[in-house]
């Protein structure tokens, strides 16, 4: 079992319960999935770089990225409906808890000039939005192999019904916010 998930279930669970006065284990909020995106704007010009944003997010991750595609043509953009345009992952169950651990524990104390992440980045409904500016703070990315500095966006979708369950969920799981 992974290490984020036994502090789930032995201490988040009783705090939460007790601090929001649930009658039930399963009104505890819970994470549902974690979705990492890239967005390469940069394919259009240069395609061969989309493979390696790829095996980037595949590293990163643990997982095989689906290659995003543009809904719609946008011409300022230089941008025509089917061109890939990014990448994307959805990390559920227990490399979900890997992740996030690793994100938590490792990875943003890794960020330059890094002083929590911004309390205030909840969607209203329970999830929490973070960016990332590169992919080098990851200790899997080997930096001789990295040909461009690229940023992603982690989301965390949670069952919780409002933000401060939510920010209360993620705070008693390691999440570093700023106070």
């Amino acid at each position: 079992m992974p290490r984020l998930k036994d502090i789930y279930i032995n201490d988040v669970v009783p705090a939460m319960m007790k601090k929001f006065g649930y009658k039930n284990i399963m009104q505890v909020p819970k994470l549902e999935k974690i979705v990492i995106n890239m967005g390469l704007g940069d394919t259009k010009d240069n395609p061969k770089s989309l493979d390696a944003a790829v095996a980037d997010l595949a590293v990163i991750s643990g997982q095989k990225p689906v290659v995003t595609k543009a809904k719609k043509s946008v011409a300022n953009f230089k941008v025509r409906e089917g061109m890939k345009i990014g990448a994307k992952v959805t990390l559920r169950g227990n490399r979900m808890y890997e992740f996030a651990d690793r994100l938590m524990s490792i990875v943003l104390p890794r960020v330059r000039d890094f002083r929590g992440v911004s309390p205030t980045s909840f969607d209203g409904r329970g999830n929490f939005a973070l960016g990332l500016k590169e992919q080098l703070v990851f200790p899997e990315i080997v930096y001789d192999n990295v040909d461009k500095v690229r940023g992603m966006d982690i989301v965390f979708v949670t069952t919780a019904k409002t933000d401060e369950e939510a920010r209360e969920l993620l705070a008693l799981l390691g999440m570093p916010f700023r106070r």
